[in-house]
């Protein structure tokens, strides 16, 4: 661990260099991406058998396909002289054709079998062996509605790495999500600093004015006058209903800002309850959100979705509003919708940063998956609002930490504690901790938003 450049030493502090050094990421791109699980597409993508995605980050580049035996995953090289059979990006159906390299015509089917060699009469009979010529597995697991890759055979499971996240999170019925839309952007800034931007609500007062105007007493209950907790959202100043109001203006904007967090039609329903009859006015918002968590729950499922019990699962399988799949992709659940993140490395001081909106469909309800992002310059108005501010910081503080004098970024050890144990379990996989240890680390980011810092033993 002593050898790892820009090591975090002291947990309150992250090393600047960490950022942009060249070094620093050649390091990630050996002893960290390789070794971690990443989330390489939807299973909404493959639903058939013989449909495909191709999936790469770092110059690696795998093939997930649906088989007749389940989704599966292969290396993207032609066996005879490795020329990728699948374009970046591309995605298919290969249950007639198979898999045709473009550049000699061999073919391999979607279990990765080879089915053509052109002029095999060429080529030694050792150099055919089907068992050799097969395509290269590549290792495959599913969870969240994604299907998760991971380049070394060796590595703890994912569920074993994840933990019990992964089953709150299909409690709240997130394998059952549907992709509304799908942008993406490359984002000047590294993979990090882009994923840590949402490791906090602390940024929301400057960030996200609208959001603390409009319910600027759950914001300062978290982050300002009462830092001892996450108190009731109540502004003292209006009655019940009043409160209701602010509220429901706060899911709105909410809905506006990221669509698939707080869905339209989640806003519809809870706007149709404007009063409770409880005298108390922190009992009489709880009592509002049980109720609008009811609502959501009964008029989805007459709908023909197939939501959980919001209110059983909130007690069964509590969430954050936040919950990070590391090393690169989160959810932000809140009541049968969610958003997804994915975000990867393209450079040190570069990153890819997709965005998804998630939904539930009525079955039988005709629905369009979107196989490829709508790609978006990262200052563009066409984002949604919430990721628009966010981008107008992110690249600046990229170009921040190169200041004079600038060596570290300060933590909050009470809000900002999930910066720090990301960047150490980095740390963790860069020095060659043990994979068990790292995995027990990984556990604890569940519900570590907004969380605290904690300790580590590598």
């Amino acid at each position: 661990m002593a050898d790892i450049p820009f090591r975090v030493t002291d947990p309150e502090r992250i090393p600047a260099k960490r950022y942009y050094d060249a070094g620093f990421a050649a390091l990630e791109n050996e002893k960290l991406w390789p070794h971690v699980w990443q989330m390489a597409c939807r299973l909404e993508q493959v639903e058939n058998v013989g449909d495909w995605v191709e999936y790469s980050n770092l110059g690696k580049s795998v093939i997930v396909v649906r088989t007749k035996d389940g989704v599966k995953a292969f290396h993207n090289a032609c066996r005879h002289r490795g020329v990728p059979l699948a374009s970046e990006g591309g995605h298919g159906n290969c249950k007639t054709q198979g898999f045709i390299c473009p550049f000699h015509g061999w073919r391999w089917n979607a279990e990765g079998q080879n089915t053509f060699v052109y002029g095999k009469h060429m080529f030694s009979e050792a150099q055919l062996d089907q068992a050799d010529l097969a395509l290269k597995p590549c290792r495959l697991e599913t969870a969240l509605g994604c299907a998760f890759i991971n380049f070394d055979d060796a590595a703890p499971t994912l569920r074993d790495t994840m933990g019990p996240i992964l089953d709150r999170m299909e409690a709240h019925g997130a394998s059952k999500l549907r992709a509304e839309w799908w942008y993406a952007t490359v984002l000047p800034a590294n993979w990090k600093l882009a994923m840590e931007a949402f490791m906090e609500g602390y940024h929301v007062m400057r960030t996200h004015p609208q959001l603390q105007q409009a319910a600027p007493m759950l914001y300062n209950s978290m982050y300002g006058m009462d830092t001892g907790g996450i108190g009731v959202p109540i502004n003292p100043n209006l009655d019940i209903k009043g409160n209701i109001a602010a509220q429901i203006k706060h899911l709105g904007l909410l809905s506006e800002g990221m669509a698939g967090m707080v869905h339209a039609k989640e806003v519809a329903i809870a706007s149709q309850i404007t009063d409770i009859q409880v005298d108390d006015p922190q009992m009489a918002i709880m009592h509002w959100f049980g109720a609008v968590n009811h609502q959501i729950t009964e008029q989805l499922r007459a709908a023909g979705e197939d939501v959980p019990d919001l209110n059983a699962v909130a007690v069964s399988h509590p969430v954050n509003a936040v919950e990070f799949f590391f090393p690169h992709y989160f959810l932000l659940p809140m009541f049968s919708s969610m958003s997804a993140y994915r975000i990867r490395p393209n450079g040190p001081e570069s990153c890819i940063f997709e965005l998804w909106s998630l939904t539930h469909v009525a079955e039988g309800q005709a629905h369009e998956t979107p196989m490829e992002p709508t790609v978006l310059p990262f200052d563009s108005d066409k984002f949604p609002p919430i990721p628009r501010q966010d981008y107008s910081n992110i690249p600046i503080q990229q170009k921040g930490l190169h200041a004079e004098g600038f060596d570290f970024m300060r933590l909050g050890k009470d809000i900002e504690g999930m910066i720090s144990n990301y960047n150490r379990i980095i740390d963790g996989h860069l020095g060659g901790a043990d994979p068990a240890k790292l995995a027990a680390a990984t556990n604890t980011l569940a519900g570590n938003f907004d969380g605290k810092i904690f300790e580590y033993d590598f």
